[in-house]
């Protein structure tokens, strides 16, 4: 079967289906191809912290009902350390800027929601996706499904398939080069059936190794440790766990506040950062984790796929309204620019909170100074605040 589209996209998450309903938006037709269930992309547990910017672009779109609804909206984060809370304040230090939660899940579900509502084409659960021609201009996007070959022509080609997909890797050899490091950790994480352990994201540093408390809902607690990539999930029965995490987590004052509760989900997750250059090839374009990973510690991974959904929707709205191709030239650039700024942030989070198994006597002590100056400063802490909450928009998170 062969269709025609403007703007094919592979790739059914928070990337591929925002980018369908901003275009459409703008007047522009697309079609979202997926390799998993609708079901597997809408309950498949990932972020849940929401920038400003982010939370904004979602309620310019159409898409906020349910997350100015259901989202919790938070006006700072704790660090833990020493056994101390410190406080680090949103508004006061960003001109009233917070963050939401709500989970990848929940946008997800609202995506799709809206663009069935309009009339829009996803197509779940196909195989042996392939796309061709990025370097003419026809390109075309070739998958199966029920049986049946099918095939997209297209304008433009939206490669929003994740780290894992066929987009980048589709790219002909020495066009991209890769940066990539490597974690010598990796985070234990829990879904439970528990009230949070705290008001708001805590971030624990301790000697036994690092620790997060967040939450999806105020009945559903999301919770992290630090282990060793290699770890063998079957070493942490649920009582491991949470002994582990009240002892990483217990402040001087009162303990830990831990209400152990039924584990939804448990599941290890390596540390990475990862970022391709260019972010286009031809008639392609890459966008979200198919183009860069950061990791969870700074919460900018679906944030970031955002920003670069805005610029590309951005650039092809300008070229199909008035034939205008500066925009699309410039979208690896200017997403780039926003790019290497959340990897550096995510990065100074990672190595400040973790525990590195090279780290010596004096890394430790470094360590401990630079949490003290970052929860004692107000220039740090504003520094860690605009971060948080997101760099501006536009030029890229220019300041």
């Amino acid at each position: 079967m062969k269709q025609r589209t403007q703007v094919g996209i592979v790739g059914a998450g928070p990337s591929g289906l925002l980018l369908s309903h901003l275009l459409a938006r703008q007047g522009i037709d697309s079609i979202v191809i997926e390799d998993r269930s609708r079901d597997h992309v809408e309950n498949r547990v990932r972020a849940g912290v929401l920038e400003q910017g982010t939370v904004d672009t979602l309620i310019e779109a159409g898409l906020g009902e349910r997350m100015l609804d259901e989202g919790l909206i938070h006006d700072g984060i704790e660090i833990r350390f020493n056994g101390e809370r410190h406080r680090v304040d949103f508004p006061s230090l960003t001109d009233g800027k917070r963050i939401t939660i709500y989970g990848q899940g929940e946008v997800v579900k609202d995506l799709i929601d809206a663009r069935l509502a309009d009339g829009g084409v996803i197509h779940f659960e196909v195989s042996a996706t392939s796309i061709h021609d990025i370097d003419g201009d026809a390109p075309v996007i070739r998958y199966r499904k029920d049986e049946a070959g099918h095939e997209i022509a297209c304008d433009y080609i939206a490669g929003c398939d994740g780290f894992h997909g066929i987009c980048r890797e589709s790219v002909p050899e020495g066009i991209l080069t890769g940066y990539e490091r490597v974690y010598p950790y990796a985070w234990l994480g829990v879904l439970s059936d528990s009230p949070p352990a705290a008001e708001e994201v805590a971030y624990c540093h301790s000697d036994r190794g690092f620790a997060l408390l967040s939450l999806r809902s105020p009945a559903v607690s999301r919770l992290y440790l630090q282990v060793a990539p290699d770890e063998d999930i079957e070493a942490w029965p649920d009582e491991r766990f949470w002994e582990e995490l009240r002892l990483r987590s217990a402040t001087k004052d009162d303990g830990a506040g831990i209400e152990p509760g039924p584990v939804l989900q448990k599941g290890i997750t390596p540390m990475r950062s990862y970022v391709v250059e260019p972010m286009r090839h031809g008639r392609l374009f890459l966008a979200g984790d198919a183009a860069h990973i950061v990791p969870p510690t700074g919460a900018k991974g679906m944030n970031l796929a955002v920003a670069d959904i805005r610029y590309l929707t951005e650039a092809l709205a300008a070229f199909y309204r008035a034939g205008d191709a500066a925009g699309l030239d410039a979208y690896s650039t200017r997403a780039l620019r926003r790019v290497w700024k959340a990897q550096r942030f995510s990065w100074w989070m990672t190595t400040m909170l973790h525990l590195s198994p090279d780290d010596s006597p004096f890394d430790r002590r470094r360590q401990i100074g630079e949490l003290d100056y970052v929860t004692t400063s107000v220039a740090a802490m504003t520094a860690l605040a605009e971060n948080y909450v997101g760099l501006p928009l536009d030029d890229g998170g220019a300041p």
